[in-house]
């Protein structure tokens, strides 16, 4: 799959998943590799991307066994965007799926 259309795909995923629930960068990894082939060389720079665009706001929780953990929380900038994403996806697939099942095929 091409990189820039998944980059696209996954911020889209990163968006979803720590809006339902606040998330440090191991679990946004895990949750997302579970449908998209996905590493932390990817996740790692796009919430740091995210957070600088003020998409996401962090906070540190530490754990009893091993370091403090960065949570990602989604702000409501990144609720907007989002929906913004959400519905062009959603729209562009659509177009998509009309086009392989020949739907906009002239009869």
């Amino acid at each position: 799959m091409n990189s820039q259309f998944k980059r696209g795909i996954i911020e889209l995923c990163a968006l979803k998943v720590i809006s339902e629930k606040d998330m440090y960068s191991f679990e946004v990894i895990d949750q997302i590799s579970r449908d998209i082939e996905v590493n932390e060389n990817t996740i790692y720079p796009l919430l740091r991307r995210l957070t600088k665009q003020g998409l996401f706001e962090t906070y540190t929780e530490t754990v009893a066994i091993g370091a403090p953990r960065k949570y990602f929380k989604i702000t409501v900038e990144g609720k907007k965007r989002l929906e913004s994403l959400d519905k062009e996806w959603r729209s562009f697939l659509r177009s998509v799926l009309n086009i392989l099942d020949g739907e906009n095929n002239e009869k």
